[in-house]
């Protein structure tokens, strides 16, 4: 099995897998911890899959994330730090948040989502403005409610 290493996070929020990206400082740890913790609060399953880098793979069509071992279970805490934290050891990949600065995003767009090719796979994209953490949730947790309407509210 081959894997790609992507500059990303990945979490897993009940049976949702996210993989965030965007560029160094964008927010990615720091708004993976408050999706997960958020999800917690509500007596949900969450857990980080990997911090900064994500192997990613293919199986049975769908993609799936696992930390690179020296990283497994490894989180950085800017102004802390790489402290140990408990992990998924793989999940499946559902969706893409990417980061990007606030002037890339439109308000009204044509099309919420766009989607992309990860390992041959396509899942939807979502852009969220970086470092606007409550207002990065608040816009997931819609497209979320959109794209899996049975799933209960993780966040």
């Amino acid at each position: 099995m081959t894997r790609s290493t992507i500059h990303a996070s990945a979490v897993v929020l009940g049976t949702i897998g996210i993989l965030v990206r965007g560029a160094s400082a964008a927010g990615k740890s720091s708004f993976c911890d408050r999706l997960v913790e958020a999800s917690c609060n509500k007596g949900h399953y969450a857990a980080w899959v990997a911090d900064d880098r994500v192997l990613l793979s293919s199986a049975q069509g769908r993609v799936i994330a696992v930390p690179p071992p020296p990283l497994a279970g490894k989180l950085e805490v800017r102004g802390l730090g790489i402290i140990e934290t408990a992990y998924a050891r793989e999940a499946v990949m559902d969706l893409v948040v990417d980061l990007q600065p606030l002037s890339g995003i439109e308000r009204l767009p044509d099309t919420e989502l766009t989607s992309e090719y990860l390992e041959n796979i396509s899942l939807p994209v979502c852009r969220l403005a970086e470092n606007r953490f409550d207002e990065g949730i608040r816009r997931l947790r819609w497209v979320i409610r959109r794209l899996f309407p049975k799933c209960p509210d993780y966040f």
